[in-house]
């Protein structure tokens, strides 16, 4: 019988893996052998792919800022594009694997502030500018009233988020991804938009 040799990619991805578990219910203070123990190798074999806790935490970031990034992609209406991206947005960020992420890098943002700033800026930010681009578009077709779409942007995340994530983060209530929110946020944000709406 031939043996069959462990790819050294397959080794990497399943330290990341095991590392994303780890720091998400454990924290960065979680110790290297524990991460290679859920990983199935040996501590060595972790340093061979990385070479500190640090480098590792930093793989396991960059790793979550793809986990939270939302696109609009499609060619559907403008209602039916926000509620698919709503419905995308809230699964990723209120899932428990989006809340665990948050609380570890808002924990360790002040040991690790450039990684920080890298994952707001290349996830939730880079997010909303999609999403303020795509209503700029909107509002220059003269389906929503023009306005500034950076605060559009803003004010639909909020209103998809802000309250929920408190009760996850805070509360740490798991009900959060009720199906009809969604629909309700994006309603609510289109009448406040709609064309022809009266300016204060």
């Amino acid at each position: 019988m031939t043996a069959v040799l462990e790819v050294p990619q397959d080794t990497r991805q399943r330290l990341l893996d095991a590392a994303c578990e780890a720091f998400r219910e454990e924290g960065y203070q979680v110790s290297i052998d524990r991460i290679a123990a859920r990983a199935q190798v040996a501590r060595q074999t972790l340093y061979n792919h990385f070479p500190s806790k640090d480098v590792l935490f930093a793989e396991v970031v960059q790793h979550a800022i793809q986990s939270v990034l939302v696109t609009l992609d499609g060619d559907g209406d403008l209602r039916s594009t926000l509620l698919a991206f709503g419905h995308a947005y809230r699964e990723k960020v209120l899932s428990p694997e989006g809340l665990a992420i948050l609380r570890t890098v808002m924990a360790e943002a002040p040991r690790f502030p450039k990684l920080a700033k890298q994952f707001f800026r290349q996830g939730p930010f880079t997010t909303r500018q999609r999403l303020a681009a795509y209503l700029e578009r909107a509002m220059a077709a003269g389906i929503l009233r023009q306005d500034d779409p950076d605060f559009a942007a803003e004010m639909f995340t909020a209103m998809l988020l802000d309250f929920d994530r408190q009760r996850g983060l805070i509360d740490l209530q798991t009900d959060l991804l009720k199906p009809t929110k969604t629909a309700q946020v994006v309603d609510c944000f289109l009448r406040a938009f709609a064309v022809g709406k009266d300016m204060p």
